[in-house]
């Protein structure tokens, strides 16, 4: 496949995406493209959503490993492979080598997430926990590299696995040919040049949205920079698109043929990753929800019918539990109350009582009695509660308020 430093259109061609689509037939699975009702509604056109949760592995990154380790040579591929990741695109690696009988060693953060490091590992990858960050991991995968020989494969910063992850778009263009809109996450930006390279060939009236998390968003500042730039100290939920810099190859891409870069918030995230499982019945990682959270920020702003990309549902349980609370928080389905009561006999049952008369389901219940703030027949009382939006959140309030407790928090 060519490749140019230089970052323009001319480092992928649509012949390169569409050599990727040969090489991955029947390794990669065609994801089902499914319409949303809800955001249809939301955007006042056809939306629907394009599964690359439900791909091996559970993202799109085995496309373009898969295609990466392929083209190497046959000295190359004796020598292993070498990758760095917080989980998705080391699961990718992990089973493209195992497919190809290539070795493959995998360094990932120390504290990546456990299901990720034991999926890779299943995947048939050693896997060595090094670094706080992937950054620190792919420092110790680049001197693994030099010391042994291996090739290392990189996210997102290479031709081949752009024109991998390419094969989205072309897919795309099959299960929707009437598609006006595109919107897709970024982090490094190997999908979002891919996926532009395929539509844009042979779509160029279809526009392309790329999304980053507000606190991990390089790309706008490299746009407006003309060159990849860093941001430091990237921080964001969504752990597949915190990238701090944009790989030189898709920069050129994107900066080429992506016509909108759009930001979003951690609440907008939440509440996006709860509509994904509520709404599509889709588990789907907070990076994968990204272009849902950008259609529901600003929904008239996007022509249809539009494809939103879930690139991935690899989430940790944990991660999971934290972020459908927030989403609930942020939708103002989940409340948390923390007050002051008489300590007598009756009291909790009472308070108990009125928030079953406006109809708030108690979730949690912390009960304190035994604190240097506290009066001696005082207790302070935490509760969670599951409400059904703003309005009863107000409703809970006012009940609370007219029963005579004192609301601290």
């Amino acid at each position: 496949m060519s490749y140019s430093t230089a970052g323009s259109l001319r480092a992928v061609t649509l012949d390169d995406v569409r050599g990727a689509q040969k090489m991955l037939s029947g390794v990669a699975r065609v994801t089902a493209l499914e319409g949303s009702r809800h955001l249809s509604r939301q955007v006042g056109a056809p939306v629907y959503l394009k599964c690359e949760n439900l791909q091996r592995t559970g993202s799109f990154k085995l496309r373009g490993a898969y295609v990466r380790i392929s083209g190497l040579l046959p000295e190359e591929r004796a020598a292993g492979v070498v990758a760095a990741s917080a989980g998705n695109h080391a699961q990718g690696v992990a089973l493209a080598s195992s497919l190809l009988g290539v070795r493959a060693t995998v360094f990932m953060p120390k504290g990546a997430p456990l299901p990720k490091v034991g999926a890779t590992r299943e995947y048939g990858a050693e896997v060595r926990l090094q670094g706080q960050v992937v950054d620190e991991s792919l420092a110790a995968a680049q001197e693994y590299a030099y010391d042994t020989g291996a090739v290392l494969i990189h996210p997102f910063d290479h031709p081949d696995v752009i024109a991998g992850q390419g094969t989205v778009g072309l897919e795309i263009l099959e299960q929707c040919p009437e598609v006006r809109t595109v919107v897709v996450g970024m982090g490094g930006g190997g999908l979002a040049a891919g996926i532009a390279v395929a539509v844009k060939s042979l779509r160029p009236d279809v526009r392309i949205v790329g999304v980053q998390a507000a606190g991990a968003a390089a790309y706008p500042p490299s746009l407006a920079a003309g060159r990849p730039v860093s941001v430091r100290n990237p921080m964001t939920m969504a752990d597949g698109i915190r990238v701090g810099r944009p790989g030189d190859v898709p920069f050129g891409i994107v900066d080429e043929l992506v016509d909108e870069v759009r930001t979003v918030t951690e609440d907008e995230l939440s509440t996006a990753l709860l509509l994904c499982l509520e709404r599509a019945k889709l588990v789907v990682e907070p990076a994968g929800a990204s272009p849902v959270a950008a259609l529901l920020s600003r929904p008239d702003t996007f022509d249809g019918p539009v494809v939103a990309v879930l690139s991935g549902g690899n989430v940790d349980p944990v991660l999971m539990e934290r972020v459908l609370r927030h989403g609930m928080a942020a939708q103002g389905r989940y409340l948390a109350v923390r007050l002051r009561l008489t300590d007598r006999p009756g009291a909790l049952a009472s308070l108990l009582g009125t928030l079953s008369a406006v109809d708030a389901n108690v979730l949690d219940v912390s009960h304190v009695r035994t604190d240097p703030r506290l009066g001696l027949t005082e207790a302070e009382v935490e509760l969670h509660l599951e409400t059904k939006g703003p309005a009863h959140c107000a409703e809970v309030g006012r009940a609370l308020h007219d029963a005579g407790h004192t609301v601290l928090d």
